[in-house]
């Protein structure tokens, strides 16, 4: 039997040097470190800078306290106002109600508007239209 190492079968006499590779992951994780420290302590300086520089707050602030804004704000549920909102339209397109009755003037709804509008037409319209394909002349020849 001939060996295994003439006849070039095997792995690598030498391996794969570790310590390198740890020491960069070390100095890596101490520069990171490192880095976070120094960010917080400059942080920490730059806002003690603006308090020094920055104006006392109000003394009305403290008395007022917290305020909500004015108007307008912010839907909170804008779903539900929505919501709200179309059964209050569709209960004025779709109801009947007074606007003034001592005019004798009523809401009804707008199904019925359109059907008493077909049958009675506009009022004040007593001389019919003219032809959509009559032209400019309205339909009378020269």
């Amino acid at each position: 039997m001939s060996d295994a190492r003439d006849a070039g079968v095997g792995h690598e006499s030498r391996d794969v040097r570790v310590q390198p590779i740890v020491l960069a992951f070390v100095g890596l994780a101490v520069a990171a470190v490192l880095a976070q420290v120094l960010m917080y302590v400059l942080l920490g300086a730059f806002t003690a800078r603006e308090e020094r520089a920055s104006q006392p707050a109000s003394p009305l602030a403290a008395s007022y306290g917290r305020q909500a804004p004015p108007a307008p704000r912010l839907q909170v549920a804008p779903r539900d106002d929505l919501r709200q909102l179309r059964a209050r339209e569709d209960g004025l397109l779709h109801g009947y109600a007074w606007v003034d009755r001592q005019a004798g003037v009523t809401r009804i709804p707008i199904e019925r508007a359109i059907e008493l509008l077909a049958t009675r037409g506009l009022p004040g319209a007593g001389a019919p239209a003219a032809p959509a394909d009559a032209g400019p002349g309205g339909g009378t020849t020269p």
